[in-house]
């Protein structure tokens, strides 16, 4: 029986590579993109990954509006770092392929989403030490760098046929909260709204 070696420490990876997600949602979130360009205007030696959605187009060489779940999680088991919004899915994928995912989540107040659910969801999450919580670029910075210097702070122990059982909780908390908003929305609006 051979023991799961994470995948950070192959000595054969060339580069490191950072795999950064926004997600689908409508709402632009220019922010992270932005923060995300400066970041690596100073990590060239760094391959930066960027699925962008409804923000605008970054000006990386490796960058696309949206990518197939099969994509990206072959994307995501390659990566050294894996940068994400708050969604609760995409955090998920990241903690089941072996990612202490790095977590920017959407401000309304920014038009980023409808509410604050992002927001509320993810500090949870840093509190537990399950995501690393990052609400400034400062913060994002520091985290991309930490991680770059010391990969192992942001593993985890990946098991594809077993996942982390924690991840299933933050999947059915994710769910609670979707269904909260969606429900919401409909109170306000009288129906679905776009």
């Amino acid at each position: 029986m051979t023991a799961n070696i994470p995948r950070q420490y192959d000595r054969r990876t060339p580069a490191p590579y950072v795999l950064a997600v926004v997600g689908t949602d409508v709402h632009h979130f220019d922010r992270l993109v932005e923060w995300l360009e400066r970041w690596h205007a100073d990590q060239s030696h760094v391959r930066l990954v960027l699925q962008y959605g409804h923000s605008r187009a970054p000006r990386l060489p490796e960058a696309a509006p949206f990518l197939g779940h099969e994509e990206l999680q072959r994307a995501m088991a390659e990566a050294t770092l894996v940068v994400s919004h708050g969604g609760p899915a995409t955090i998920t994928e990241a903690r089941r392929t072996g990612h202490l995912p790095i977590v920017v989540p959407r401000d309304p107040s920014r038009q980023e989403h409808v509410d604050n659910h992002q927001q509320l969801f993810a500090r949870r999450l840093g509190a537990a030490g399950l995501v690393r919580l990052c609400e400034s670029e400062a913060e994002l910075v520091a985290a991309l760098d930490e991680g770059l210097a010391e990969p192992s702070r942001f593993v985890l122990a990946a098991d594809r046929d077993r996942p982390d059982p924690r991840a299933e909780a933050v999947a059915r908390v994710g769910q609670v909260v979707d269904d909260l908003v969606a429900r919401r929305v409909r109170q306000r609006t009288g129906g679905w709204r776009r």
